[in-house]
């Protein structure tokens, strides 16, 4: 392998699906600003996902419903300060 190529912050990071509340912990270097306590009892830096392998429809093989207005109302209050007026 190369040297010093590889990021410095390599650790392992919980990543949380909020549509389940499906959790795994995995390495990476993604940034966090939150932290949980995992089923070891040790604490790891979180990052939340809006889907996951576990929640998505092509990996589960279900079609689900979702309320789309919401799910438009939810984007646009979410990225609101990114549009240009």
């Amino acid at each position: 392998m190369k040297k010093d190529i590889h990021p410095e912050n390599y650790r392992l990071v919980v990543f949380k699906d909020m549509t389940n509340d499906y959790s795994f912990v995995c390495h990476s270097c993604a940034p966090s600003t939150e932290d949980i306590e995992w089923e070891d009892g040790n604490t790891y830096p979180l990052v939340k996902l809006d889907i996951s392998h576990k929640s998505h429809p092509f990996f589960t093989g279900k079609a689900q419903f979702v309320d789309t207005a919401g799910r438009i109302d939810k984007f646009k209050n979410r990225y609101a300060r990114h549009i240009k007026k």
